[in-house]
């Protein structure tokens, strides 16, 4: 398992599952001198880095958002938001192998494909999802999405590319009746063959159907059921979780989450516009596993009902992937600089790591069996 420390501009590499034991660390900006060079001398890139760090940082670089590994175990690619790139890390030695500087100047949120072969990345600024390989960071294509495309999500065994656009989350503009002034968000769907759209989903149009108009239609974390008939996914401000048919194109449920009562009802002081981000589904689709991020909780729903389980104390979790073995939801804890393993099972918490500044991203990935940290 791969755990960005966005801060810090580290991964840790920790076991997969059963006691998630720290294999080793790897520094994923080796260029770093470079690329702060590089944006001191061009007074655009200095004005977005340093809005990036106000902003979205909250007063901090972002150096790692996203990962995977290649299919083969040998290098890590990684989004670098604040240096605006991907870049691909050898894992023996810790050098890059290529970089592709995005268009615009924030890249973000990836997705690799079924296949291992090519990952997407959003570019922020520019409104553009980018197709790389993988292995040569080649651009395989690109596609226009909506306002600050954010998550992106492989379905149909790699036919097609979802990407959900969250607009404008760096204003005090955070009324409800001010929604309208985030920007145009909503899900673009390519096909993977010519990165052509074939469709685009506006959630403001389901969800004042559904009689929902009061919440965002900036769609967060999400995640399918295994045979895709279902679309589960967090909003701007929400804490819960909304589902999606697919097939009928209309919201189905939507759930309510507990609200903290010491999380404070002014929705500028959350984090990028989120209540709740972070997201998974176990194997058998029977249950999710929710980040509540601003508060200060972890849960697994029940999919069937919709009712949650016990609420697990956790530190501004940040987002929610499926261990190894499919077992487990493990969080990322950026409040407390750790990931933890909440049993799908059980609902409660069976394992805690430390990990560097600020950990958002958790993906699972591979590297050799006796790999150790370059030097």
């Amino acid at each position: 398992m791969f755990v960005g420390n966005n801060w810090e501009g580290t991964v840790d590499v920790i076991r997969s599952s059963g006691d998630y034991a720290k294999i080793g660390r790897l520094n994923v900006v080796p260029d770093k001198n470079q690329r702060l060079t590089e944006i001191a001398l061009n007074p655009i890139r200095l004005a977005f880095f340093l809005g990036i760090r106000s902003g979205p940082g909250e007063g901090h670089d972002q150096l790692v958002d996203d990962m995977y590994t290649t299919p083969d175990g040998t290098a890590l690619v990684a989004s670098r938001p604040s240096f605006a790139d991907v870049v691909s890390i050898d894992l023996a030695t810790g050098a890059l192998k290529w970089r592709f500087p995005v268009s615009g100047y924030r890249s973000d949120h990836m997705a690799v494909s079924p296949d291992g072969r090519s990952v997407a990345v959003s570019a922020s600024t520019s409104n553009t999802v980018h197709v790389l390989d993988i292995v040569t960071g080649r651009q395989l294509g690109s596609f226009t999405a909506g306002d600050k495309p954010h998550e992106n999500i492989y379905t149909g065994g790699g036919r097609y590319l979802w990407n959900s656009s969250i607009g404008e989350v760096n204003t005090a503009l955070d009324d409800p009746w001010l929604d309208w002034t985030k920007g145009d968000r909503h899900i673009t769907i390519a096909d993977t063959r010519n990165f052509q759209v074939v469709r685009t989903v506006d959630m403001r149009q389901r969800l004042d159907a559904f009689g929902r108009a009061d919440l965002s239609d900036a769609v967060r974390p999400a995640v399918f059921t295994p045979d895709e008939s279902k679309l589960y996914f967090q909003v701007s401000f929400f804490a819960g979780l909304i589902e999606y048919d697919v097939a009928t194109d209309r919201i189905t449920r939507v759930k309510s989450l507990p609200l903290n009562p010491a999380t404070s009802a002014d929705r500028t002081t959350w984090v990028n516009d989120s209540r709740h981000h972070g997201l998974s589904i176990s194997p058998d689709g029977a249950k999710l596993c929710v980040a509540g991020t601003m508060d200060d909780y972890a849960t697994v729903v029940n999919r069937a009902t919709l009712a949650e389980g016990p609420l697990v104390e956790a530190s501004k979790p940040y987002w929610a992937t499926v261990s190894g073995d499919g077992k487990d939801c493990v969080i990322s804890e950026s409040g407390a600089d750790r990931v933890s393993a909440i049993s799908f099972a059980t609902g409660r918490r069976v394992a805690t790591v430390a990990v560097g500044d600020h950990p958002q991203r958790v993906r699972v990935g591979h590297v050799s069996m006796n790999w150790q940290s370059p030097s």
